[in-house]
């Protein structure tokens, strides 16, 4: 597959799975519009001309139209979007505020809703097809007692519910629309999280690391016949009691 013309963009970028997904879509041949919050001073990454850094938060409109605005004028046009941004509150369920909840829609559904809708509008235009992968929980469909998020997974979940809805609404324009799942991922998130019990959670006895996540979305990405599907990679957590 010829990826030196397409062009990808990952939200949520400046760190963990974001910034390895754009390590790992630059290794490939594509040109990436990255985005965070600020991340043109987190410096993550080196100056490439296949890169394009935006700063915003993803969850208002006018940052998802800079995102596209930026990916149309330097690169041409935008062949993939990974929803990467989220946030993740743990807490007893009756502990969740207005403020909590607000702060989850804002990111992980706002930040999904505003950038899919002007990725697929420009996809449509393009008339070339594209694919769509973004980023959710092993948790939304197989929760674990010990980890109290039923409000993030809420969010999370309507990200699995629209991305499988999305699928088969666009099927018939070529664009392709899918999911990742993680369980336990090594990541800043998770810096102070035990290392043990996060072992612990999948039969494996593993913890996925960014990079391994990056390839399933790499995977997902280029995988032209697969669409509507949430990839889980947790090590086996999503299978039962073991």
């Amino acid at each position: 597959m010829t990826t030196q013309q397409k062009t990808i963009i990952v939200t949520g970028a400046s760190q963990g799975i974001g910034a390895s997904v754009v390590r790992s879509f630059l290794d490939r041949g594509y040109n990436v519009v990255a985005n965070s919050r600020n991340i043109s001073q987190a410096g993550p990454f080196q100056a490439s001309e296949r890169l394009a850094l935006v700063d915003g938060d993803i969850g208002t409109p006018a940052t998802a139209a800079r995102i596209v605005e930026v990916a149309i004028q330097r690169f041409g046009g935008i062949d993939g979007l990974v929803n990467n941004a989220g946030i993740f509150i743990v807490k007893p369920f009756i502990d969740y505020t207005s403020e909590d909840l607000n702060a989850l829609v804002h990111t992980n559904l706002e930040g999904y809703l505003y950038i899919t809708q002007l990725v697929i509008r420009q996809m449509l235009a393009q008339k070339r097809g594209g694919s769509i992968t973004s980023i959710s929980s092993v948790l939304t469909r197989n929760p674990h007692a010990s980890l109290t998020c039923a409000v993030p997974m809420f969010t999370k979940g309507g990200i699995d519910a629209a991305s499988l809805n999305l699928a088969a609404e666009y099927a018939h324009a070529g664009i392709r629309v899918n999911v990742v799942a993680p369980g336990a991922v090594d990541t800043p998130l998770h810096a102070n999280t035990p290392k043990d019990f996060m072992k612990s959670l999948a039969p494996l006895n593993t913890i996925s690391s960014p990079e391994e996540i990056a390839e399933a979305v790499l995977y997902l990405t280029e995988a032209k016949n697969v669409t509507g599907e949430i990839l889980r990679v947790d090590g086996g957590a999503h299978n039962g009691k073991w």
